[in-house]
């Protein structure tokens, strides 16, 4: 069943870059934590954090150009982030972005190449949950069919 703290976690690390729910969802159910609550507890771990990615995007944006100066050619991240801009828009790169590069990151970059806030909000809510959904499932399923096998 798990104890508080396990939940509390899993809300922690939901929120962090690069572990998000694409991590911290299969890590708690295949622990053993049940699966609702886990995944309700990534996604509003990650949405919190994605949603100050993006109200503090002017202050973010300004430290990081003042810091490295006018960005020049990202890395490969922001160049795959572009392309996906460039052919699906941002519900593209909403829905692709915690696969590919990081929800935060399709957050930053939407907003850098002019996506509106409210529809930034909109588009990776949309997205956190859909995730969400399919990784709790397929970390509470894949741990079910393992037990079945063995």
């Amino acid at each position: 069943m798990g104890n508080l703290w396990e939940y509390i976690l899993v809300f922690l690390l939901a929120g962090v870059p690069w572990i998000e729910v694409a991590a911290a969802i299969p890590i708690a159910i295949i622990r053993g934590l049940q699966p609702i609550p886990v995944i309700v507890l990534g996604f509003a771990g990650n949405l919190l954090t994605t949603l100050l990615v993006i109200f503090l995007f002017e202050p973010i944006k300004n430290f990081l150009f003042k810091k490295r100066g006018e960005p020049e050619d990202g890395g490969k991240r922001e160049a795959r982030a572009k392309r996906i801009w460039n052919k699906y828009g941002l519900p593209g790169l909403a829905l692709l972005g915690p696969i590919l590069i990081g929800i935060h990151i399709a957050a930053f970059i939407g907003l850098t190449l002019g996506a509106a806030k409210n529809w930034t909000i909109l588009w990776m809510t949309i997205s956190l949950l859909i995730w969400s959904i399919v990784f709790g499932a397929a970390a509470y399923y894949g741990v079910e069919v393992f037990k079945i096998l063995f």
